[in-house]
């Protein structure tokens, strides 16, 4: 509403003339009226001593009322006009009569009519922003009503100034209604205030809190821990409820609901309910309770260990699974955790949720109580036979067992046994005589197998298998042989650079490579032989511990050369290996098939050796006899043997001499070997005769 009163004036014409001393207005006391000019001058001269200003709040008096206006006289040349409405308060009417005293807010000393513009509207504001600036700069409250809701919040009418109200400052909490407090009376606090825009923040809620604050410190002080008092539910968190306790909030914590695991705290509480609680904390500084609801019923962990002896079983329920085991409550109040490790004899690795589902009824063992801690640990598996114990009562070691091969590693394979368990056969002991990379390569996953149980480890948990030691050990029918013995071997295989051969009748597996086969490189050849030969070799290594078997043919035969040549001859005998050894030879395989014959033979390699031997010493008579037949003069003129040998007897020992045409041919019989040596002379040997041979 425009307060100016430019354009209105209620006296009328005749007034104004009456009141400005113009024409027929009454004469003054003496007969003198003042012109208008005189009277003008005479007033400025007054207003200057009255210290009035525009733009202030200035005391005037009601000196008329009419058509709903009040004439107002401040002291200036006219009276200023103000709408009888602007002295109402709220929305009672205007109680004003003549003679009131008012304020009122001088906006002009006079406009264009010459009248003084003034409001009681702005008077009233000017007045209430002096009282708000005060109440702000001394942080008091200030009261009006909540008149109209705006965007963001609401507007206050604080004695004709508007204030801003958000909606997040009305109340503790939001509140969607806000009829109950819609043009009621309320105390707010200036937030924000700012004349020069008009602009002006005020909160409900921080009068709230404050009031809180102190209600609280009152109730704190009346409150102590132990207490138990009553409250109702304000608000419901996952984390716990909080509990109206009067001008005071407690947090009833989920772990302090009840005795048992609470999963969901609105499942046990509901907003609004009341409730008993028991204050178990208050901390003055932050005036924070912390309540409980358990702590009202007797503690079960009290007497855990007579109610659940550690090694008895008991039935519970399964609450929660996790990633790492279960839970399981005995009674209210009381849960264990069955860990992962304890759930099964045999599926290792497997999630909890595979074996057990939530509310399931199982059957489990306490294991261990800590009282301290109020963890007790329990056990599945336990209740349930050991199967490692029931394999090792039904299977000890040296059993036989039939079994689906599970998986092959890098370093063996697992067979599957009874009671879900698993053997594994290590990759040494599939076989006697393969490699054991080369026997692991033979298994398939899914095939049916039998093995001997090794050993079974109750506390490791392990079951040791072996596929080989189902047969003897081909080691055991060699234990006989040693370094520097002679072998009779078949050959199982012709391989590239070596032979395979096994040696006796149901002897181990060996090896002989191509620089053994023979003395003479030409001969050193693996083609020479066929799988079923069989050939003669000496034992040049034989390691029992390690299992290692070297045979060689190159030194059966340098050692059958120095045998012959130490027994039957020598570098000056006068006679070749040949001539010596050609007849002996010739009958060395009849003797060696009569010696086979015979049933008391101990062994084909022995009864050869002996055969051998006796031909040699027929040949070697038989040779001397022809020897001294041919050459009767040159026998004559030679001592005897017997003379010999005392003489050499005698004579001190000399240098051994050059290797004789004879050696040459003892090395063609050792590269031969047995009947072939005989038919490999040399035709140096068939022609040779005593005539030109010079004499020792």
């Amino acid at each position: 509403m425009n307060t100016s009163m430019d354009n209105i004036n209620p006296m009328g014409e005749e007034g104004e003339q009456n009141a400005l001393g113009g024409e027929g207005a009454p004469g003054i006391e003496g007969g003198y009226a003042p012109s208008k000019d005189e009277f003008a001058v005479m007033l400025d001269e007054s207003l200057k001593d009255g210290g009035l200003r525009e733009h202030t709040v200035i005391e005037g008096q009601v000196v008329a009322i009419q058509n709903g206006f009040a004439a107002i006289d401040v002291g200036l040349k006219t009276e200023g006009w103000i709408p009888v409405s602007e002295f109402a308060e709220g929305e009672e009417e205007a109680r004003l009569t003549v003679g009131d005293k008012v304020e009122v807010y001088l906006e002009r000393m006079e406009n264009a009519r010459g009248e003084a513009v003034i409001s009681r509207e702005k008077a009233r504001r000017e007045h209430s922003w002096a009282r708000l600036e005060k109440a702000f700069a001394d942080k008091e409250p200030v009261e009006g009503p909540i008149t109209q809701r705006v965007r963001g919040g609401f507007t206050v009418d604080l004695s004709g100034v508007e204030a801003f109200l958000p909606g997040s400052q009305l109340d503790l909490r939001p509140m969607r209604d806000a009829t109950a407090l819609m043009h009621s009376q309320q105390k707010f606090q200036i937030l924000k205030l700012d004349k020069r825009r008009g602009n002006i923040v005020v909160s409900r809620r921080a009068m709230l809190e404050a009031n809180r604050t102190e209600e609280r410190g009152e109730l704190v002080q009346n409150l102590t821990e132990g207490q138990v008092v009553k409250g109702r539910v304000k608000n419901i968190t996952d984390y716990g409820a909080f509990v109206d306790l009067g001008s005071l909030d407690g947090l009833l914590h989920v772990t302090d609901m009840s005795w048992r695991r609470v999963q969901n705290p609105r499942a046990l509480l509901k907003n609004d309910e009341e409730v008993t609680v028991k204050i178990l904390k208050i901390s003055q500084e932050t005036q924070r309770i912390s309540l409980g609801m358990k702590q009202l019923t007797p503690d079960p962990w009290l007497a855990i260990r007579e109610k659940y002896p550690e090694g008895e079983k008991f039935t519970g329920r399964v609450t929660n699974i996790t990633d790492y085991g279960a839970f399981v409550e005995l009674e209210e109040g009381i849960e264990g955790l069955i860990h992962v490790s304890e759930m099964s004899w045999v599926k290792k690795g497997l999630p909890p949720g595979k074996i057990l589902s939530t509310s399931q009824e199982v059957e489990v063992m306490v294991l261990e109580i800590n009282e301290e801690k109020r963890r007790v640990s329990l056990g599945l598996r336990q209740c349930t036979p050991n199967p490692w114990e029931v394999f090792a009562q039904n299977n000890p070691p040296g059993s036989i067992i039939e079994g689906e091969v599970k998986n092959v590693t890098e370093f063996g394979l697992f067979i599957s046994l009874e009671g879900g368990i698993d053997g594994m056969v290590h990759m040494s002991d599939l076989d006697w005589n393969k490699h054991p990379a080369e026997a692991l390569a033979e298994c398939r996953k899914g095939a049916t197998t039998r093995a001997k149980v090794l050993e079974v480890s109750i506390e490791k948990e392990r079951v040791s298998l072996g596929i080989k030691q189902l047969e003897e050990d081909p080691m055991l029918s060699v234990k006989d042989l040693a370094k520097g013995s002679v072998a009779t071997c078949t050959v199982m295989g012709v391989q590239e650079g070596r032979l395979k051969v096994r040696v006796g009748a149901d002897g181990p597996i060996a090896f002989i490579n191509r620089q053994e086969l023979a003395r003479e490189r030409s001969e050193q050849r693996c083609e020479r032989f066929a799988v079923g030969d069989k050939l003669d070799a000496q034992v040049t290594r034989f390691d029992k511990e390690n299992r290692r078997l070297e045979l060689s043919v190159k030194a059966l035969e340098i050692a059958e050369e120095k045998d012959a040549m130490r027994q039957y001859g020598s570098s000056d005998s006068g006679a070749s290996l040949g001539a010596i050894l050609g007849p002996a030879l010739k009958k060395e395989p009849a003797s060696a098939a009569a010696a086979e014959e015979k049933p008391d033979t101990p062994a084909p390699a022995e009864a050869k050796a002996e055969a051998v031997a006796e031909a040699k010493a027929e040949a070697a008579a038989e040779a001397k006899e022809e020897t001294a037949a041919e050459t009767p003069a040159l026998a004559e003129s030679e001592p005897s043997a017997d003379t010999e040998a005392a003489t050499q007897a005698e004579a001190p020992p000399q240098a051994p001499s050059s290797p004789a045409p004879s050696e040459a041919a003892a090395s063609d019989v050792a590269e031969s070997g047995g009947s072939e040596a005989a038919t490999t002379e040399t035709p140096a040997e068939s022609e040779e005769t005593p005539e030109n041979k010079e004499p020792a």
